[in-house]
């Protein structure tokens, strides 16, 4: 086993790499009561071929569904009488399980986790359920405009790509997977080297590795190969017409990956153009202007690439106006940034960083994030210098660097009287 140790404040940090490739990262936090606990897999809707569209997230759900020894009944009962809770989420890059339980009780959270991630059945029966569950879940995102549009957008940005696809599937392929094609996956993506499992709050190192031997120790080693097709930035637009009473319009720009040197730079870009109620955007289109009742810009990066892009709700007579102001912010603000709006976003930007650590949930994602990403987990303070280090400049450059780049449109509603793409990159370009 590889191990080591770090202090940070208060807390304790342990890594293992046990024999098989699996890491195991451990925080114990002092005063808190309870432990919470997951597994992340650095496997998402990336990593699916065209035919396997949406077996990520169905996975996620199967795995609750019963495994060799327990009923899907049988695992909720297992967690909840210990007044525990079990979840899981799918992402474009990452599949996470998780529980909660009283520090007490480690040994059935992961006893339940393990099971689920090495023994489920795969039941036909319950796999029937469940593709009708998720179809319902499709269902209303199709029926919910302002989730539909960034579906939209993405599948734009990064067109005929994994990377860009929903994460839920698509119909035609959730009604074709059987539990042959779920542990094919299984067996092909999710290789020890490239999961965490990762623990916070009233837990011990040595307890946790050596559960973690007993119940994914026997996981074969498989491939490491884990980064996916390499993403291309497509850009273009989707427009979908439709009878709402509003419009919701997605405008986007290639971003950078967290790997990026201009990350922390292009991030603050975005936040300073529109990331809170004292941004351009806000002050300019919502409060000044009564054009929009909400608007925000993003920044989305992933590991080898990223979005940037604004997101707002208008009515359809006030869509090319909305259009119009915001591409003068961006282009403004790319010359005249000033220090205060920094200063603000830094010390924003600080504060949402340190608030999600003080959880356990907070805890082991950022952990078995950064373990997945970098091999390691990178202390708050290194970060905070990091952000800390930024100047005016460098952020200006970011958004003169993100504002070059090729436009992407999503928007539904009555949108009749949007710009073309073309007008719109002329004006990103002034």
């Amino acid at each position: 086993m590889n191990q080591h140790f770090l202090r940070e404040a208060d807390l304790e940090l342990q890594v293992t790499t046990l024999p098989n490739g699996l890491t195991v990262v451990t925080e114990r936090m002092p005063h808190i009561k309870t432990a919470t606990l997951g597994m992340w897999v650095g496997v998402g809707s990336r990593h699916e071929r065209d035919e396997e569209h949406g077996l990520s997230h169905l996975l996620e759900h199967m795995a609750f569904k019963g495994t060799r020894r327990r009923s899907a009944r049988k695992i909720a009962e297992d967690i909840e009488n210990v007044g525990g809770e079990i979840n899981a989420a799918t992402s474009v890059e990452f599949t996470n399980y998780s529980a909660r339980v009283l520090g007490e009780n480690v040994d059935v959270a992961l006893d339940v986790l393990g099971d689920i991630l090495t023994e489920s059945s795969f039941d036909e029966a319950e796999l029937a359920r469940e593709k009708g569950v998720i179809l319902q879940e499709y269902a209303a995102v199709e029926d919910t405009p302002d989730d539909l549009v960034f579906d939209a957008f993405m599948e734009t940005a990064f067109s005929g790509q994994a990377i860009g696809r929903p994460i839920l599937g698509r119909p035609e392929t959730i009604r074709r997977f059987d539990g042959e094609t779920i542990r094919s996956f299984v067996t092909r993506e999710y290789a020890p080297q490239r999961m965490v499992l990762a623990a916070a709050g009233q837990v011990e190192h040595e307890a946790i590795c050596a559960a973690a031997g007993r119940f994914f120790g026997a996981l074969p080693a498989g491939s490491q190969n884990g980064e996916g097709a390499p993403a291309s930035y497509t850009g273009g637009e989707r427009r979908l017409p439709r009878k709402l009473e509003q419009a919701n319009i997605v405008l986007g720009l290639p971003g950078c990956s967290f790997k990026d040197p201009r990350y922390y730079a292009t991030h603050m870009f975005a936040h300073i153009l529109g990331g809170g109620l004292t941004s351009r955007l806000w002050h300019e289109l919502r409060e000044q202007r009564g054009l929009a009742y909400e608007i925000g810009a993003f920044h989305w990066p992933f590991s080898d690439t990223g979005l940037f892009g604004v997101s707002a709700g208008t009515s359809g007579s006030d869509a090319a106006e909305l259009v119009e102001v915001t591409l003068a912010c961006a282009r403004a603000a790319t010359a005249d940034i000033e220090e205060t709006e920094l200063a603000r976003a830094k010390t924003q930007l600080k504060v949402a960083l340190l608030a999600a650590l003080e959880s356990p949930g907070g805890r082991i994602e950022r952990n078995a994030r950064q373990l997945l990403a970098w091999g390691r987990v990178i202390p708050s303070e290194e970060i905070v210098a990091k952000v800390d280090a930024v100047t005016t400049e460098e952020v200006r450059q970011a958004g003169a660097g993100v504002l070059a780049g090729a436009p992407t449109l999503a928007a539904i509603g009555p949108i009749r009287k949007l710009p073309p793409l073309d007008r719109i990159a002329a004006r990103l370009r002034g």
